[in-house]
């Protein structure tokens, strides 16, 4: 293996654009959101899309520079929170109905792509779910679920039938989601960004925010050398916390995981996979990878407190990987990188209100694209037309995450799953 010579594949493939300027007037706005990442560029667009142009984003470094620019690139519906969970919390009724706003938000992606022709290798083939183990009651439990309570088919895969698609001895049964899809999540939020300017929006980069207050009916937001005058703000940071709502940072832990891409793999990746869709599979600690346009495969895995080196990304990364593609040794890693999502301990979405004009959207925990483009149509909906389907999330509120040791317990807790896992594992031999 080799370093990584560039902080990502995805920013090393970057759509090509004309940086947005950094703030460096007085300016007066409607709405003023603060970051740049899926859940502020799809408010934006949002608020766009419903006739108010006066808008603008506010971005510390360049759009999709946190976990937007950084995931998976894993496109399909639910929450962190699973769906049984989900259930029992909200009852059958709210369960189905915060669980459709995902599902909407994947057809959302899937027209906005295709409408303002984002250049964002999106490939709408679905997602598999392999068992990693033996016994095939939890994916029988999960798709009766899904069909029952939220009405969600997911394709029963006979182990015959995965090992064909995913040429590995590791699964057994699986099931695939066909209402999902994979892409280039750095290009996708160029290309979000760029149809928002296009239809009125201001973004600015490079522009920290370093002070907000209230002022009597107003918002007034300060950075380095300009300052924004806003009716509302929204705060959609994520991991990359803003220091400026005590009560909002501290309700989130901000949790890094891994990403890695492989060098070309030319005909070997054919001897991996004959599907162009997604995979992840059934252990709490999951792998999860996706076969890229060049033959290269990304392979993401694995959570921590904190961020690692590229080499000691590429060195547990490759581990994970030749356990279910032993044939791959060898290989070289051209690409690694780690990043921050945000995690709530409710392990569900915080969108809400002060009720004063400040509007926040976080801890999406790792579940990404489709839950920050329903925030973003959630809180879009209720500044533009005082739609309160925000609402719907009101039971999941910024609930204290006591870091430090909220951080070290969200790390004891992955480390007792994993080890469950693995005692899972060794059981069936």
């Amino acid at each position: 293996m080799k370093q990584a010579s560039v902080p990502s594949y995805y920013r090393a493939t970057a759509t090509p654009y004309e940086p947005h300027a950094p703030l460096q007037d007085r300016v007066e706005t409607r709405v003023a959101i603060i970051g740049g990442g899926f859940a502020g560029l799809n408010t934006a667009m949002g608020l766009a899309e419903r006739g108010v142009r006066d808008v603008i984003v506010l971005e510390r470094e360049q759009v999709g520079f946190g976990a937007s620019g950084r995931n998976g690139g894993f496109v399909f519906g639910g929450y962190s929170l699973g769906e049984e969970a989900l259930r029992h919390q909200l009852g059958d009724e709210r369960a189905k109905r915060i669980f459709d706003l995902t599902t909407a938000a994947v057809q959302c992606i899937r027209e906005r792509v295709t409408r303002y022709a984002i250049a964002c290798d999106m490939v709408d083939q679905g997602v598999i779910w392999a068992n990693w183990f033996r016994d095939p009651n939890v994916l029988r439990k999960r798709q009766r679920l899904l069909a029952e309570q939220y009405g969600v088919q997911w394709d029963w895969l006979p182990q015959e039938e995965l090992r064909e698609l995913v040429r590995s001895e590791r699964y057994y049964d699986g099931l695939y989601e066909r209402n999902a899809l994979h892409l280039h999540p750095l290009n996708y939020a160029i290309g979000l960004a760029a149809a928002a300017v296009q239809k009125g929006v201001r973004i600015y980069e490079n522009s920290d925010v370093w002070r907000l207050h209230r002022e009597r009916s107003h918002w007034r937001i300060s950075t380095p050398q300009g300052e924004v005058q806003a009716e509302h703000v929204v705060l959609a940071c994520g991991g990359y916390l803003a220091g400026l709502r005590r009560q909002i940072d501290r309700a989130v832990l901000p949790i890094a995981t891994y990403v890695m891409v492989t060098e070309p793999l030319g005909d070997r990746l054919d001897e991996c996979l004959q599907t162009r869709a997604a995979v992840y599979d059934t252990r709490f600690a999951f792998d999860y990878y996706r076969p890229l346009p060049d033959t290269r495969l990304l392979w993401g895995g694995r959570i921590s407190i904190r961020n690692r080196s590229a080499a000691a990304v590429q060195r547990v990364l490759t581990h994970d990987l030749l356990r279910v593609f032993p044939g791959l040794k060898g290989l070289r890693a051209d690409y690694a990188w780690s990043g921050l999502m945000s995690y709530a301990r409710h392990q569900m979405p915080q969108i809400g209100t002060a009720g004063d004009g400040l509007w926040w959207a976080q801890a999406f925990g790792g579940h990404g694209l489709a839950p920050t483009c329903a925030a973003g149509e959630l809180l879009a909906a209720a500044i533009a037309e005082a739609d309160e389907g925000w609402r719907q999330f009101a039971d999941y509120g910024l609930a204290h995450a006591y870091k430090p040791f909220g951080l070290l317990a969200a790390q004891a807790s992955y480390w007792w799953q994993e080890f469950n896992d693995w005692f899972k594992t060794s059981l069936e031999g």
